[in-house]
């Protein structure tokens, strides 16, 4: 079982490692830039913050 638990530990640790990579990939070198425009159209690239206080304040 130990060995079992040794090996899931370091397939999660790899999974992790390439989901931060292929953020940073495709988010900061800007390699699609049809992410970039999608990004924007979704709205969650921009700072919303101050919308969201004010429906919490009643506004």
């Amino acid at each position: 079982m130990k060995t079992f638990e040794r090996i899931l530990m370091k397939i999660v640790l790899i999974q992790f490692i390439i989901l931060v990579f292929s953020q940073f990939f495709f988010h900061k070198i800007e390699v699609l830039p049809e992410l970039q425009q999608l990004a924007r159209y979704e709205g969650v690239t921009e700072d919303n913050f101050s919308q969201i206080l004010e429906t919490f304040n009643g506004r």
